[in-house]
């Protein structure tokens, strides 16, 4: 397994499940005419379009670094600009009403730097949105990290392990607070009943998998991914009615500068 971009179409198989916490971080947001929105990882554009449904008359740019998610999100509507950027070195091409970012910023490091860096591309007043999956002490995560140990492709793969990639909710408002007027911070956790054969190996294919797989050639990844399988599904049997439990976990922050 070679490829190094994202896989949309994948990405897309829990389209539902993975809309909701975007749309719960937005309905916070309480901007009323923004003129400049960024959508920071925009992904396949989904929830941009929803940003150019609440606002429409913003200036609206989704970035992401997979021109893949890019390619699907070019048809998701009109009059929202895309730009293919790494959000590492990301700089705005003028400062933001809105900065939103769902589901993105747990795959960058050094948080502590990142978050004011990208609060320095918001005018002030104006608000950073962002959604953070928090389930990495979960089975569903917990689990990848075990069969990485657990293999002959644990020296090669250790390096591209991401077993605790985000921060305590108190370290966030630590790291936000000095820079902002008011900052509203919460947690959620979303029993989503997936439908499927094995749903929880499908849901972490299209994202903490992704970046494993690609180092593994095509019979390493299928042993990778059934001895995951065996785990996942101990965790999160089948229920009666054919559906899978996968509890998640999602921090939410909006800052107002």
């Amino acid at each position: 397994m070679t490829t190094s971009d994202w896989n949309a179409a994948l990405y897309l198989n829990f389209g539902t499940e993975r809309l909701r916490p975007a749309l719960d971080l937005l309905a916070q947001v309480s901007s009323e005419n923004p003129g400049l929105i960024y959508d920071l990882g925009c992904g396949p554009g989904n929830v941009t379009a929803f940003l150019k449904q609440r606002w429409p008359r913003a200036r609206i740019i989704g970035v992401d670094s997979s021109a893949d998610m890019l390619e699907k999100a070019a048809t998701v509507g009109e009059d929202i600009e895309w730009q293919l950027g790494d959000l590492n070195t990301w700089q705005p091409e003028a400062p933001a009403d809105l900065l939103y970012s769902n589901a993105t910023l747990h795959w960058l490091d050094n948080h502590e730097s990142l978050f004011p860096r990208l609060l320095t591309a918001v005018k002030p007043g104006g608000v950073m949105a962002v959604q953070i999956p928090n389930n990495f002490s979960e089975p569903s995560h917990t689990s990848i990290a075990d069969t990485v140990r657990n293999g002959p492709w644990h020296e090669r793969l250790k390096l591209f392990q991401r077993e605790h990639p985000v921060k305590k909710m108190t370290e966030y408002y630590q790291i936000l607070r000095p820079h902002v007027t008011s900052l509203n911070m919460w947690e959620t956790i979303y029993h989503q009943q997936l439908d499927g054969e094995d749903p929880v190996v499908t849901w972490t294919m299209s994202t903490m998998l992704r970046p494993l797989l690609d180092q593994l050639n095509q019979a390493e990844g299928a042993m990778f991914i059934e001895d995951y399988r065996q785990r996942v599904r101990k965790a999160y049997p089948l229920q009666n009615d054919g559906k899978t439990i996968l509890p998640f976990k999602r921090m939410f922050m909006v800052a107002v500068k």
